[in-house]
């Protein structure tokens, strides 16, 4: 867009976009159409300029009517909102929580985050949930993002960053493998560096039971049945390693566990894999040879792999690959994850994590709870230890033993969860509910109290992307009268609870900076150490990749390229099998379901879908299916169907596409009501991760029967 004067455009903002991982620089002027025009931002390094249409529109967000601009309360349940003071409003919150804790103990009261909120408010959420409640029961939505590819990136590497390269160097590898992601619609933006990745001689492999945009780039589609993406990695190692593609010096030099690896995917010969995965030998023989021969290599998953009951080990065997050929700790090779969430990685790295503390340190190591303690000036003994993750804390909802009352900030759990149907049942179950968002989401809709907060062009505040890059957004309009920060309103609860020793009113970090430069001692010497960041290194240099110990560090673009982060400096390989899903098809559930989002939504849709420009290009849920499979049950294009799972029924118009496997069906899970495609999914959980297993499940499909009268 063009700005509506010279005047306009000097006015005009760096900031961010407030919706995927990429953080896409932008910026945002006086415009003529409304308060805020969206510029291009060519100096960004990441999307270059670069906007996709929910980037565009994200000033719609801003405007009354659309967002919340004063605090709600019920008098009493099942009454409706009403509208309150915000004094009200704390008051009302602060006898529930205290009221909550002194019946049931502080373990009663819980706190849920988003994967969307700034490093400073995730990390004053965790403090206020450990240091004012005294609860171990906080956790957040990243749980349901990438917390199979931490897990498994911390397993082999000692440390968990989603790209431990810069998206630049993608375009410059010979061959990338992308297992389970659309960037093509999650992240448009990032499809540049495909494009440039093939018109450099790369070759791209696309691993996807669909035929996505993404997949449409690739030189070789690979089309598995959901679930088989672990068989599919270790096929491909077998056939590494039986074609005499391994790089064993970099074996020898460099990792561990190599043997037990090679012994399970031995077990994984093509014709299995070919039985498991529904993909043709013949294409494992060429992807294998497309990898190894390859000079350098990088593979990325997302969550189609990551979102199983298996995650953790299936993104382990995509590690091995890259371990075994010699693809990982060198330029223009390694592993990595596509985050999903705007803040996705720095909002597990500083506390709203149940197992963790700033600077990504684990909540049971003792030096870790010291240094922290002494930064919040509390006795370590008084941290409380892990509490739950994300579904088991939101199953345990209202239940004895579980959490009664319940803090929620920048989530809709009441969509995005899995098993929705029964997570929504809990929420209501709740003696307290009070939920800080931007919109009145389905959730906010449950609660008992509703507190509306700044958004990303009303505040300053840091995110981090999926490269490690910490950067900026700032504040370019004024929020409402009635809007408050986070920041503000856990200050103000603290004080209403009693403010305990090392949260005092006086010198709490009120704004954005002050709260930042407590996280960089919180987290110096973390893992995740930021202490060398400040918010004016991160203008000056368009962002600043941790780990940056000091002031004086240049930051760290690229790990591992002289030790991994483990004790002995090496890589270790996972030995895993493939196993089954936690449901596979039968009988009476002969189909596969997965999910995932479009182009012109994001999450659940709680923002998304008061866009008109967005709704107008998504306007609802769909179920995918292949012609096959709707000749066989009598199914057209655009009618109703039912989409039946063992937790419930969702019912939304067939789109019939030969793009996806006869055996599966998708529906994309940005909508509530009827087409809520989380009513399916199975919360089977990841053993290490404790990812629910969004990405499959057995259905049933049926014509729904559309009467007139």
């Amino acid at each position: 867009m063009t700005p509506t004067s010279p005047a306009a455009l000097a006015a005009a903002t760096d900031t961010h976009c407030p919706y995927c991982s990429l953080q896409c620089g932008m910026r945002l002027a006086p415009g003529a159409d409304g308060p805020l025009e969206v510029l291009e931002r060519p100096a960004f390094p990441v999307n270059r300029g670069a906007l996709c249409g929910k980037g565009r529109t994200a000033p719609a967000l801003l405007a009354r009517g659309v967002r919340l601009d004063g605090p709600l309360l019920r008098d009493r349940p099942g009454a409706p909102l009403r509208s309150a003071s915000w004094p009200e409003a704390l008051d009302r919150v602060a006898a529930g929580l205290a009221r909550v804790r002194a019946e049931h103990g502080p373990d009663a009261v819980g706190v849920f985050g988003g994967g969307g909120l700034t490093n400073e408010k995730a990390y004053l959420l965790g403090k206020f949930a450990r240091v004012v409640l005294g609860t171990a029961n906080i956790d957040y939505n990243g749980r349901f993002c990438m917390s199979s590819a931490a897990a498994a990136h911390r397993r082999a590497f000692g440390l968990d960053r989603g790209l431990p390269f810069p998206l630049a160097d993608l375009p410059h590898t010979g061959c990338l493998i992308l297992v389970g992601g659309n960037p093509a619609e999650t992240m448009p933006p990032a499809v540049r560096y495909l494009r440039e990745l093939r018109e450099n001689g790369g070759k791209l492999i696309v691993v996807d039971p669909r035929r996505t945009r993404t997949a449409e780039l690739a030189d070789l589609h690979l089309q598995p049945r959901p679930g088989g993406d672990l068989a599919l990695a270790l096929g491909l190692l077998h056939l590494v390693i039986a074609d005499g593609l391994l790089d064993r010096e970099f074996i020898a030099r460099r990792t561990t566990g190599f043997e037990a690896a090679r012994a399970s995917a031995m077990a994984h010969w093509p014709d299995r894999v070919e039985r498991i995965t529904g993909v043709p030998a013949r294409q494992l023989h060429q992807a294998a040879r497309m990898f190894g021969e390859a000079r350098t290599g990088i593979v990325l998953t997302a969550r189609g792999p990551e979102q199983q009951s298996k995650g953790t080990d299936t993104v382990g065997a995509w590690i091995d690959l890259c371990l075994a050929t010699g693809k990982a700790g060198r330029p223009y090779s390694g592993y990595g994850c596509l985050t999903g969430q705007g803040n996705g990685q720095g909002g597990r790295e500083h506390g709203q994590k149940a197992d963790q503390l700033p600077g990504y340190r684990s909540i049971e190591d003792p030096a870790a709870r010291a240094h922290v303690a002494a930064v919040w000036g509390v006795d370590p003994a008084s941290i409380p230890g892990p509490g739950k993750s994300a579904y088991e804390l939101l199953d345990d909802l209202g239940r004895p033993g579980g959490v009664r009352a319940l803090l929620l900030a920048g989530s809709n759990p009441a969509v995005s969860a899995p098993n929705a149907g029964h997570v929504t049942g809990r929420l209501r179950a709740l003696d307290l509910l009070v939920v800080a968002d931007v919109v009145l989401s389905e959730t906010a809709r449950l609660a008992d109290v509703v507190l509306p907060v700044t958004q990303w062009a009303e505040e300053d505040g840091t995110t981090t992307n999926l490269e490690g890059r910490v950067i900026l957004r700032r504040r370019a309009v004024d929020p409402p009268d009635g809007v408050r920060s986070e920041l503000w309103l856990l200050r103000e609860l603290a004080a209403r609870l009693g403010v305990p020793a090392g949260f005092p009113a006086e010198g709490f970090p009120a704004d954005a900076e002050r709260a930042f430069d407590e996280l960089r001692r919180a987290s110096a010497g973390g893992d995740a150490d930021y202490a060398g960041i400040s918010y004016a290194r991160i203008v000056a240099e368009d962002g600043v990749f941790w780990p940056c110990p000091a002031e004086d560090h240049p930051g760290t673009p690229r790990l591992f390229l002289d030790r991994f982060a483990t004790p002995d400096g090496r890589a270790r390989f996972a030995a895993v099998t493939h196993r089954p899903a936690a449901e596979e098809p039968d009988a009476e559930y002969p189909l596969y379901l997965t999910t995932g989002r479009v182009l012109a939504q994001y999450q659940s849709g709680a923002q998304t879908r008061r866009v008109g420009a967005l709704n107008a290009a998504a306007p609802g849920p769909y179920v995918e299916l292949h012609p096959r499979l709707a000749e066989r049950l009598g199914i057209a294009d655009g009618v109703p169907v039912a989409v039946t799972s063992r937790r419930g029924r969702a019912v939304a118009p067939a789109r019939v596409t030969d793009a996806i496997r006869p055996d599966t069906v998708f529906m994309p899970f940005h909508w509530a009501g009827a087409g809520r495609a989380n009513t399916l999914t199975n919360p089977a959980l990841d053993p290490v991760s404790r990812m629910p297993e969004f990405k499959l499940c057995a259905v049933r499909v049926e014509r729904v029967e559309v009467t007139t009268t």
